[in-house]
Protein backbone atom coordinates (compact mmCIF):
# COMPACT_ATOMS: atom_id res chain seq x y z
CA UNK A 1 0.00 0.00 0.00
CA UNK A 2 1.55 3.38 -0.96
CA UNK A 3 2.45 5.67 1.88
CA UNK A 4 0.41 8.81 2.48
CA UNK A 5 2.01 11.97 1.03
CA UNK A 6 3.75 14.14 3.61
CA UNK A 7 1.52 17.11 2.81
CA UNK A 8 -1.62 15.06 3.43
CA UNK A 9 -0.24 13.69 6.69
CA UNK A 10 0.60 17.16 7.93
CA UNK A 11 -2.96 18.26 7.16
CA UNK A 12 -4.44 15.67 9.50
CA UNK A 13 -5.34 16.99 12.99
CA UNK A 14 -3.14 15.85 15.83
CA UNK A 15 -4.85 13.21 17.92
CA UNK A 16 -3.83 13.49 21.56
CA UNK A 17 -2.98 10.53 23.73
CA UNK A 18 -5.08 10.25 26.87
CA UNK A 19 -3.61 8.31 29.79
CA UNK A 20 -6.84 7.29 31.49
CA UNK A 21 -7.15 5.17 34.62
CA UNK A 22 -9.17 1.99 34.30
CA UNK A 23 -9.79 1.68 38.07
CA UNK A 24 -11.01 5.29 38.30
CA UNK A 25 -13.40 4.72 35.42
CA UNK A 26 -14.62 1.49 36.96
CA UNK A 27 -15.32 3.25 40.27
CA UNK A 28 -17.27 6.00 38.51
CA UNK A 29 -19.30 3.44 36.58
CA UNK A 30 -20.09 1.48 39.74
CA UNK A 31 -21.14 4.69 41.49
CA UNK A 32 -23.36 5.60 38.55
CA UNK A 33 -25.13 2.24 38.47
CA UNK A 34 -25.67 2.20 42.24
CA UNK A 35 -26.93 5.78 42.40
CA UNK A 36 -29.18 5.49 39.37
CA UNK A 37 -30.81 2.33 40.71
CA UNK A 38 -32.55 4.48 43.32
CA UNK A 39 -34.24 6.42 40.47
CA UNK A 40 -35.31 3.61 38.18
CA UNK A 41 -31.96 2.70 36.70
CA UNK A 42 -29.37 4.33 34.48
CA UNK A 43 -31.57 3.71 31.44
CA UNK A 44 -33.86 6.50 32.65
CA UNK A 45 -30.95 8.93 32.59
CA UNK A 46 -30.01 7.81 29.10
CA UNK A 47 -33.58 8.34 27.93
CA UNK A 48 -33.64 11.80 29.51
CA UNK A 49 -30.40 12.75 27.74
CA UNK A 50 -31.95 11.67 24.44
CA UNK A 51 -35.09 13.75 25.08
CA UNK A 52 -32.99 16.78 25.97
CA UNK A 53 -31.07 16.46 22.72
CA UNK A 54 -34.34 16.26 20.80
CA UNK A 55 -35.49 19.45 22.52
CA UNK A 56 -32.37 21.24 21.25
CA UNK A 57 -32.78 19.94 17.71
CA UNK A 58 -36.46 20.81 17.53
CA UNK A 59 -35.90 24.27 19.03
CA UNK A 60 -33.11 25.22 16.62
CA UNK A 61 -34.55 23.68 13.46
CA UNK A 62 -35.49 26.88 11.68
CA UNK A 63 -35.65 30.40 13.05
CA UNK A 64 -33.85 30.95 16.34
CA UNK A 65 -36.48 32.34 18.71
CA UNK A 66 -35.96 34.00 22.07
CA UNK A 67 -38.50 31.81 23.87
CA UNK A 68 -36.82 28.65 22.61
CA UNK A 69 -33.33 29.79 23.60
CA UNK A 70 -34.61 30.66 27.09
CA UNK A 71 -35.87 27.11 27.46
CA UNK A 72 -32.62 25.63 26.19
CA UNK A 73 -30.52 27.85 28.47
CA UNK A 74 -32.41 26.54 31.50
CA UNK A 75 -31.05 23.11 30.58
CA UNK A 76 -27.39 24.23 30.62
CA UNK A 77 -26.19 24.17 34.22
CA UNK A 78 -23.02 26.23 33.75
CA UNK A 79 -24.74 28.76 31.49
CA UNK A 80 -28.05 29.67 33.07
CA UNK A 81 -26.72 31.81 35.92
CA UNK A 82 -24.84 34.17 33.58
CA UNK A 83 -26.64 34.28 30.25
CA UNK A 84 -29.61 36.34 31.48
CA UNK A 85 -28.62 39.71 29.91
CA UNK A 86 -28.71 38.09 26.45
CA UNK A 87 -32.16 36.61 27.02
CA UNK A 88 -33.68 40.05 27.23
CA UNK A 89 -35.18 41.34 23.95
CA UNK A 90 -32.63 44.17 23.86
CA UNK A 91 -29.66 41.78 24.05
CA UNK A 92 -30.92 38.69 22.28
CA UNK A 93 -30.01 39.70 18.74
CA UNK A 94 -26.30 39.44 19.55
CA UNK A 95 -26.78 35.93 20.92
CA UNK A 96 -29.05 34.90 18.05
CA UNK A 97 -26.49 35.90 15.43
CA UNK A 98 -23.72 34.09 17.31
CA UNK A 99 -25.79 30.89 17.45
CA UNK A 100 -26.57 31.11 13.73
CA UNK A 101 -22.87 31.46 12.85
CA UNK A 102 -21.99 28.59 15.18
CA UNK A 103 -24.44 26.26 13.46
CA UNK A 104 -23.59 27.33 9.94
CA UNK A 105 -21.64 24.56 8.25
CA UNK A 106 -21.91 22.26 11.23
CA UNK A 107 -21.73 19.25 8.91
CA UNK A 108 -17.98 19.95 8.74
CA UNK A 109 -16.70 19.02 12.19
CA UNK A 110 -13.14 20.00 11.21
CA UNK A 111 -14.23 23.62 11.68
CA UNK A 112 -15.59 23.01 15.19
CA UNK A 113 -12.76 24.74 17.07
CA UNK A 114 -12.86 27.74 14.75
CA UNK A 115 -16.61 28.13 15.05
CA UNK A 116 -16.56 27.77 18.84
CA UNK A 117 -13.82 30.40 19.02
CA UNK A 118 -15.92 32.64 16.80
CA UNK A 119 -18.91 32.23 19.08
CA UNK A 120 -16.85 33.10 22.15
CA UNK A 121 -15.36 36.07 20.29
CA UNK A 122 -18.86 37.52 19.96
CA UNK A 123 -18.77 38.35 23.67
CA UNK A 124 -16.28 40.06 26.01
CA UNK A 125 -13.34 37.92 27.10
CA UNK A 126 -13.88 38.15 30.84
CA UNK A 127 -15.04 36.11 33.81
CA UNK A 128 -18.66 37.07 33.30
CA UNK A 129 -18.68 35.51 29.85
CA UNK A 130 -16.92 32.22 30.46
CA UNK A 131 -20.32 30.63 29.93
CA UNK A 132 -19.96 31.28 26.17
CA UNK A 133 -17.67 28.27 25.67
CA UNK A 134 -20.10 25.96 27.43
CA UNK A 135 -23.07 27.43 25.57
CA UNK A 136 -21.43 26.76 22.20
CA UNK A 137 -20.38 23.26 23.25
CA UNK A 138 -23.86 22.37 24.51
CA UNK A 139 -25.55 23.66 21.35
CA UNK A 140 -23.30 21.69 19.00
CA UNK A 141 -23.43 18.51 21.05
CA UNK A 142 -27.17 18.44 21.53
CA UNK A 143 -28.06 19.45 17.99
CA UNK A 144 -25.72 16.82 16.50
CA UNK A 145 -24.59 14.41 19.24
CA UNK A 146 -23.07 11.86 16.87
CA UNK A 147 -20.79 14.38 15.22
CA UNK A 148 -19.97 16.52 18.26
CA UNK A 149 -18.99 15.02 21.63
CA UNK A 150 -19.61 16.83 24.90
CA UNK A 151 -16.96 19.61 24.97
CA UNK A 152 -17.84 21.76 27.99
CA UNK A 153 -15.23 23.22 30.34
CA UNK A 154 -16.15 20.75 33.06
CA UNK A 155 -15.16 17.93 30.71
CA UNK A 156 -11.77 19.56 30.08
CA UNK A 157 -10.41 23.08 30.48
CA UNK A 158 -6.74 23.10 29.49
CA UNK A 159 -6.10 26.61 30.78
CA UNK A 160 -7.48 25.81 34.22
CA UNK A 161 -6.08 22.25 34.10
CA UNK A 162 -9.39 20.94 35.43
CA UNK A 163 -12.21 18.70 34.32
CA UNK A 164 -13.23 15.10 33.83
CA UNK A 165 -9.98 14.22 32.07
CA UNK A 166 -8.02 15.18 35.16
CA UNK A 167 -10.31 13.16 37.42
CA UNK A 168 -9.72 9.96 35.46
CA UNK A 169 -6.08 10.57 34.50
CA UNK A 170 -3.71 7.74 35.29
CA UNK A 171 -0.97 8.60 37.79
CA UNK A 172 -0.04 8.74 41.45
CA UNK A 173 0.31 12.52 41.77
CA UNK A 174 -2.26 13.91 39.36
CA UNK A 175 -2.89 16.93 41.59
CA UNK A 176 0.73 17.97 41.22
CA UNK A 177 1.03 17.89 37.44
CA UNK A 178 -0.13 19.90 34.46
CA UNK A 179 -1.80 17.66 31.90
CA UNK A 180 -0.47 18.72 28.51
CA UNK A 181 -3.61 18.02 26.48
CA UNK A 182 -5.41 20.68 24.44
CA UNK A 183 -9.12 21.29 24.87
CA UNK A 184 -9.94 21.13 21.18
CA UNK A 185 -12.34 18.96 19.24
CA UNK A 186 -9.87 16.11 18.68
CA UNK A 187 -9.29 15.67 22.41
CA UNK A 188 -12.99 15.30 23.11
CA UNK A 189 -13.40 12.85 20.24
CA UNK A 190 -10.58 10.68 21.61
CA UNK A 191 -12.09 10.85 25.10
CA UNK A 192 -15.46 9.72 23.76
CA UNK A 193 -13.84 6.87 21.84
CA UNK A 194 -12.04 5.62 24.93
CA UNK A 195 -15.10 5.89 27.17
CA UNK A 196 -17.16 4.08 24.52
CA UNK A 197 -14.63 1.25 24.48
CA UNK A 198 -14.71 1.07 28.28
CA UNK A 199 -18.51 0.90 28.34
CA UNK A 200 -18.66 -1.74 25.63
CA UNK A 201 -16.14 -3.82 27.56
CA UNK A 202 -18.48 -3.53 30.54
CA UNK A 203 -21.58 -4.75 28.74
CA UNK A 204 -23.07 -1.57 27.25
CA UNK A 205 -23.95 -2.18 23.61
CA UNK A 206 -26.89 0.16 22.93
CA UNK A 207 -27.08 3.96 23.14
CA UNK A 208 -23.36 3.98 23.92
CA UNK A 209 -22.84 7.69 23.14
CA UNK A 210 -25.62 8.63 25.55
CA UNK A 211 -24.12 6.39 28.20
CA UNK A 212 -20.82 8.21 27.63
CA UNK A 213 -22.49 11.51 28.50
CA UNK A 214 -24.01 10.12 31.69
CA UNK A 215 -20.75 8.48 32.76
CA UNK A 216 -18.82 11.67 32.01
CA UNK A 217 -21.20 13.67 34.18
CA UNK A 218 -20.91 11.08 36.95
CA UNK A 219 -17.12 11.43 37.01
CA UNK A 220 -17.32 15.17 37.56
CA UNK A 221 -20.27 14.85 39.92
CA UNK A 222 -18.06 12.71 42.14
CA UNK A 223 -15.47 15.49 42.13
CA UNK A 224 -18.04 18.14 43.03
CA UNK A 225 -19.40 16.05 45.87
CA UNK A 226 -16.00 15.20 47.29
CA UNK A 227 -13.93 18.34 46.75
CA UNK A 228 -16.18 21.13 45.40
CA UNK A 229 -14.80 24.68 45.37
CA UNK A 230 -16.65 27.86 46.33
CA UNK A 231 -17.53 28.43 42.67
CA UNK A 232 -18.99 24.97 42.30
CA UNK A 233 -20.94 25.26 45.55
CA UNK A 234 -22.49 28.46 44.21
CA UNK A 235 -23.72 26.67 41.09
CA UNK A 236 -24.49 23.29 42.64
CA UNK A 237 -26.20 23.31 46.03
CA UNK A 238 -25.74 20.64 48.67
CA UNK A 239 -26.94 17.41 47.10
CA UNK A 240 -30.11 15.76 48.34
CA UNK A 241 -29.23 12.46 46.70
CA UNK A 242 -26.12 10.93 45.09
CA UNK A 243 -27.33 11.69 41.55
CA UNK A 244 -28.23 15.36 41.99
CA UNK A 245 -24.95 16.74 40.61
CA UNK A 246 -25.08 14.28 37.73
CA UNK A 247 -28.53 15.51 36.74
CA UNK A 248 -27.45 19.13 37.03
CA UNK A 249 -24.37 18.71 34.89
CA UNK A 250 -26.51 17.05 32.24
CA UNK A 251 -29.06 19.88 32.45
CA UNK A 252 -31.85 17.51 33.48
CA UNK A 253 -32.99 19.71 36.36
CA UNK A 254 -33.70 22.83 34.33
CA UNK A 255 -37.44 23.13 34.82
CA UNK A 256 -39.46 22.44 37.95
CA UNK A 257 -42.94 21.00 38.16
CA UNK A 258 -44.32 24.53 38.55
CA UNK A 259 -42.80 25.66 35.26
CA UNK A 260 -40.22 27.87 36.94
CA UNK A 261 -36.68 27.45 35.68
CA UNK A 262 -33.23 27.73 37.24
CA UNK A 263 -32.47 30.37 34.64
CA UNK A 264 -31.73 33.79 36.12
CA UNK A 265 -32.95 37.00 34.54
CA UNK A 266 -31.08 40.30 34.81
CA UNK A 267 -33.04 41.17 37.96
CA UNK A 268 -32.14 37.85 39.58
CA UNK A 269 -35.63 36.37 39.30
CA UNK A 270 -36.26 32.93 37.82
CA UNK A 271 -37.71 32.88 34.33
CA UNK A 272 -40.95 31.04 33.75
CA UNK A 273 -40.56 28.39 31.07
CA UNK A 274 -42.46 29.81 28.09
CA UNK A 275 -43.00 26.29 26.80
CA UNK A 276 -44.59 25.25 30.06
CA UNK A 277 -43.60 22.31 32.25
CA UNK A 278 -42.95 19.08 30.40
Amino acid sequence: MPSMPAVAMNALPRRPTLELSGPKLALAFETLIAGADEHGGVERYVAAVQLRSKLFRDSLDGDIELAAVKTLSAHMATVRRRVGPYLDPSGFEQLRKAIARLLEGREDSSSADRRIAGFCGSFPDDREHRWARDFAAEILHNVDPERYPLMTRWVWDARANTGVIREIWHGHDVDGITIDVPDGYETFIVLREELSQFLTANGVFRDVLDYVDVLTAQVYANYIREQGSAYLRADFATPEDPMLHTRRLLGLDGVGADGRTRLKAVDGQAFADDAGPG
